[in-house]
């Protein structure tokens, strides 16, 4: 039996709904609901103890790494709001989530690991 048999797709596509693209789903939604981000980041946390290849593992450190930071950097861009320097931090970690959730997805769907999940960096 092929290995690709085996994995779960929605049907007609190529694309694999697997854990770590579940999470990335789900802070893409957050943009427009604004919590759907927490549910993510929650599965992650109880994923990651279930994680069954090296390559979920590094996925799901990339995602909590990459929910906390933005979360940090979405507080101190509101705080920073009555300065106007807000607005372009806000801009710029929205884009930086973007970035990170669509490498992460990216790499998701051809079941490779995460270079460096614990960076900061893309």
């Amino acid at each position: 039996m092929n290995s690709s048999e085996n994995r779960p797709t929605t049907p007609g596509s190529n694309f694999e709904l697997n854990n770590p693209t579940v999470i990335c789903l789900l802070y893409f939604a957050s943009f427009l609901t604004g919590v759907t981000a927490i549910i993510g980041v929650v599965l992650a946390f109880v994923w990651r103890s279930e994680a069954k290849s090296d390559w979920e593992l590094s996925h799901y450190q990339y995602l909590i790494n990459t929910f906390w930071i933005g979360l940090v950097g979405g507080f101190l861009g509101v705080v920073l709001m009555i300065v106007l320097i807000g607005f372009p931090i806000l801009l710029a970690v929205s884009i930086w989530v973007i970035v990170r959730t669509v490498m992460s997805l990216l790499k998701a769907q051809k079941r490779e690991a995460m270079p460096n999940p614990g960076s900061w960096t893309i």
